[in-house]
């Protein structure tokens, strides 16, 4: 699972998904493929790791996949039958905050229609609406 190999702070404050679309992150910079955000959201290390399986699983040995996302944030969260109160809880997982129009996958090296299905296959292990998007012939 993706996560930072040190941070400057052990917690961090809840925060907003600021903004409208993304202003960066928002074009293919590697692969000829990739799968978009439609909507904002917060995606877990263990939800990135689970798409990234499902399209290494379907294009086998074939092409080459790049996850564009970090999960950098820390989501703290209070141990089971413990009383409001008393401080913050302990980090339990990473998340990456994404915003609309983000590409947070992009492949390169298959054909079309298999990078598509595997796109599809990624997307139903997300909890966001995607869309698959080519990069335009110059």
């Amino acid at each position: 699972m993706l996560m930072p190999s040190r941070t400057k702070y052990r917690k961090v404050r809840k925060g907003r998904i600021h903004g409208g679309v993304a202003t960066s992150l928002n074009e293919l910079a590697y692969g000829s493929y990739g799968l978009v955000s439609q909507s904002a959201e917060r995606l877990s290390s263990r939800q990135i790791e689970a798409a990234r399986q499902a399209m290494t699983r379907y294009v086998k040995r074939g092409g080459q996949i790049w996850i564009r996302i970090f999960p950098h944030t820390p989501v703290t969260k209070k141990p089971l039958d413990v009383k409001m109160g008393s401080g913050k809880g302990n980090p339990e997982y990473f998340v990456a905050k994404v915003k609309p129009g983000s590409v947070m996958f992009e492949m390169d090296g298959v054909p079309e229609e298999v990078a598509r299905e595997a796109m599809r296959l990624a997307a139903h292990k997300l909890p966001i609406k995607t869309t698959f998007i080519v990069k335009k012939e110059q």
